[in-house]
């Protein structure tokens, strides 16, 4: 049996009131580990923990994310364990009852022990809160556990209760106080409201659209003799948020939105573009995962321009401190209730557990600004059902009514019974519903398949493995909103050394092979290389159709450039997908939300992810941050046609005005007379796009060598940052070449790199021709991300590099080791 987090006693007095209840945590306690299976095993153990990680401290087993032992340590989750605490003191002899809560108990085992030794406390009663085991797919390692884990919460049913408040701002000065009106009370809970007036608060604000502003409340009930029975102090913001998917309104079409139904968010009523990825657990093992570690990735979430995660299904609802970190830092959360990509019995037992659980997390997150919705699970429409109705057409309607009494009858009602201001949608990808109507018994009605040409719907979920399709923008889905696109690379060479011996670091050796888990070996025989070596050829021939690939003589410098170029081949990706989304926000289809997948890894290995496992940034974060400027500039290219446009987009409140730059140049630096205008005007709108160039590089390009040409595009315009003022200037640049980068005429563009002990940054400089995806790479033993990276550079320009620094092993010498290149070095021997 394994644990994550902490477990709580609370004994209630015979002679003292309610209030007196007395609450221990279990988590300082002495435990033991022991296992019927094993007998010569009996290890320390402790709470929060898991047994992987018990056995690993007490050096039974390796560190389970080395090597192979994903697949090596398989025994331990297939064995019972049994956790046994030293007797138990301080408990008081005369309680009524002695009650155990376990907050987030999650057990896979049919004979699960946890053995307590109470002393003499009487009436023990068990109260346990569970989750579902975490779910299977390959995001990394593939390792079933168990956990306990949740913040006490206190419920008091008491009866002729009353309600009151005390509202504070950040400096513990009081904002208002006073009684809750319109008390409810049930054997588990006591509600009550209140209005705060107009203007006694500020509202709270997600990342880039104003600021986040907290209070804290405490809340009392109190008896009949107004004595505190029990009190509580939660911190929250005040914000409305709101998932509009209403039908298109004759506004909306007179302005050329397509028909069909909105899909996109509003804060405090406004739309604005979400920008950001998909949160997955930090770790396999969630008891490892520190609040500083949470920190520092959502430190690099708002670094990264990004203002909205969708927290994965992970199996695993999200410890209360990661809402509070995305409280105070703009962070929305869009999250999902733990199911995903299957489909659900409906038998009357399971039902009440999964509303149980369901609503001890939605009340358990209610308060958090941060929380933007609930999503019944992950992949469940677009996927499940689409599946059933593909396969056995006619088991569709038994498989659809059952959806619906698991998602709709029963995940819904707790949502809006608890929550009077998040929104419901029953999957994550979807085409939203056909009505919404508190006046039927379940408000809303799902679309499905009820589309009607022409029309425009939900969400797009997106993933293409076929490379040839990559930049293709008639490829990609159009829709209103995209949650989840993505393609894997493989983490850098400082992240293998974490987890892999030296003998296996190379491209395609076996450990790394089975560590790829797209797609996923499907057992446990370490010899079955056929699925996994799938994705390890998607990434090669990606790099070898886009990209001159490296073949140097060293192997480990040979290594870390593959792992690098399929980064860079990721980033590239994902960058065309957010720009051609980003455009959309000033098209038909009014596209309104950008979310890739995904945000980290769980461990060292190929993934989705755009920071590694320690938190260094794969390049793709750096293009996200790039991208998810709040205006951008962006080439788009049908290589087919030759036509070439150039959009500006924006995702600003109000409009922003400027210009647009174009000027061409072969790979050595030399600009080249093409007949393209220089400049354009920049008047784009609040949330939209305008294109400022269209030309067709048939023409413009005639006579030249498509190989030996690159065009540079960049605007300047200034405008104002929601919730501000203040004019600010919004610079960006991009780069465009009509073939691809691994047939062309790459020159040396003689990178220099200096470090300033003044000023505390680096200098690069290219110094003879043009750099593409500039580099720099910081070693081994810090952590720390560059302001910029990933770019382009001109003959004779320099750029200044700033850096935030987390943490240096090294003692300050890293400076001295970091490191520059381009993609001219992968031509190098």
């Amino acid at each position: 049996m394994l644990f994550w987090g902490s477990a709580v006693l609370a004994a209630a007095s015979t002679t003292a009131p309610v209030a007196s209840k007395k609450v221990m945590t279990l988590s300082g306690t002495a435990w033991t580990v022991t296992s019927p299976n094993f007998t010569d095993i009996s290890i320390p153990g402790s709470l929060p923990s898991q047994a992987h990680l018990d056995l690993y401290k007490a050096q039974v087993i390796g560190d389970p994310h080395h090597g192979l032992k994903n697949f090596n340590l398989r025994w331990i989750a297939e064995s019972n364990w049994t956790y046994t605490s030293a007797p138990m003191s301080g408990l008081a002899l005369d309680a009524t009852s002695t009650w155990l809560l376990f907050n987030g108990l999650d057990i896979f085992t049919r004979n699960p022990v946890l053995s307590i030794n109470f002393g003499r406390a009487p009436n023990i009663a068990n109260m346990i809160a569970g989750e579902p085991g975490q779910e299977t797919w390959p995001v990394g390692v593939e390792i079933p556990y168990e956990f306990l884990n949740r913040q006490f919460i206190l419920g008091i049913g008491a009866t002729d209760a009353a309600m009151r408040y005390a509202l504070t701002d950040i400096a513990n000065k009081t904002v208002t106080s006073g009684s809750l009106g319109n008390i409810n009370t049930t054997n588990s809970t006591n509600t009550g409201s209140t209005t705060i007036p107009d203007g006694t608060v500020e509202l709270w604000w997600s990342n880039g659209l104003g600021p986040q502003t907290l209070y804290y409340l405490t809340l009392e009930v109190v008896d009949s003799k107004n004595s505190s029975i029990a009190a509580i102090n939660k911190r929250l913001g005040f914000r409305t948020i709101v998932l509009n998917e209403g039908v298109i309104t004759q506004q909306q079409l007179d302005r050329g939105i397509a028909p069909g139904n909105n899909w996109h968010f509003e804060v405090n009523g406004h739309e604005f573009y979400a920008k950001g990825s998909n949160f997955i657990p930090p770790d396999a093992f969630w008891p490892r995962v520190t609040e500083t570690k949470m920190w520092q990735l959502f430190d690099s979430v708002v670094a990264g321009n990004q203002n909205m995660l969708k927290v994965w299904a992970s199996g695993a609802y999200s410890p209360d401190y990661i809402y509070e970190i995305a409280d105070s830092l703009g962070v929305l959360l869009w999250s999902e209730f733990e199911f995903g990509d299957a489909l659900y019995p409906v038998n009357p037992e399971f039902l009440d557990n999964v509303r149980e659980e369901a609503e001890y997390n939605v009340r358990q997150v209610n308060c958090h600004p941060s929380l933007a919705l609930w999503a019944g699970g992950n992949e469940l429409e677009n996927l499940e059902l689409h599946l059933v109705n593909n396969t056995a057409p006619e088991e569709f309607d038994r498989y659809q009514s059952e959806y619906e009494t698991f998602f709709l009858d029963t995940l819904l009602p707790v949502v809006f019974d608890n929550s009077k201001s998040i929104s419901y949608t029953s999957s994550s990808t979807s085409n939203g519903y056909i009505e919404l109507n508190f006046s039927l018994p379940i408000p809303i009605v799902d679309r499905y398949y009820n589309l009607t040409p022409g029309s425009v719907y939900g969400e797009t979920d997106f993933y293409n493995y076929d490379s040839s399709q990559a930049y293709n923008f008639s490829a990609y889905p159009v829709g209103r909103f995209s949650n989840k696109f993505g393609y894997h690379s493989m983490p850098s060479l400082q992240s293998w050394q974490q987890a892999i011996d030296p003998s296996d670091l190379y491209f395609n050796s076996s450990v790394i092979e089975l560590r790829n888990q797209h797609y996923p070996p499907g057992n446990t025989n370490t010899s079955n290389f056929s699925n996994s070596s799938k994705g390890m050829g998607e990434m090669t021939i990606a790099a070898q159709r886009w990209y001159p690939v490296p073949n140097k003589t060293d192997s480990m410098a040979n290594f870390s450039s593959w792992c690098h170029t399929t980064q860079i081949f990721q980033a590239d990706f994902y960058s065309s997908e957010i720009q051609f989304y980003r455009r959309g926000s000033g098209l038909f289809n009014r596209q309104l939300g950008s979310l890739y997948w995904q945000l980290e890894d769980i461990w060292q290995a190929p993934t989705w992810a755009g920071i590694e496992y320690d938190g260094r940034w794969k390049v793709l974060h750096y293009i996200a941050k790039d991208i998810y400027q709040p205006v951008i500039i962006s080439p788009f290219y049908n290589r087919t046609t030759g036509d070439l446009q150039v959009h500006v987009s924006s995702d600003l409140w109000t409009p922003a005005t400027g210009f647009a730059g174009f000027s061409w140049y072969d790979w050595s630096g030399t600009q080249l007379n093409i007949s393209t205008p220089m400049s354009a005007p920049v008047n784009v709108g609040a949330i939209n796009t305008i294109r400022v160039l269209q030309t067709s590089t048939y023409d413009v390009l005639s006579g030249y060598d498509l190989a030996n040409v690159v065009m540079k595009v960049e605007t300047t315009v200034q405008g104002r940052l929601p919730n501000s003022n203040t004019i600010t200037f919004f610079r960006h640049e991009k780069w465009f070449h009509p073939t691809p980068l691994s047939q062309a005429k790459l020159v040396d563009p003689g990178l220099t790199l200096s470090y300033s002990n003044s000023t505390k940054n680096f200098t690069v400089q290219a110094t003879t021709g043009v750099a593409a995806w500039v580099w720099l790479d910081n070693p081994a033993g810090t952590l720390l991300n560059f302001d910029s990276n990933g770019f382009w550079l001109l003959p004779n320009l320099t750029k200044e590099v700033s850096y935030t620094l987390k943490n240096d092993t090294t003692g300050g010498e890293w400076v001295h080791r970091v490191t520059v290149e381009s993609l001219w070095n992968n031509t190098l021997s």
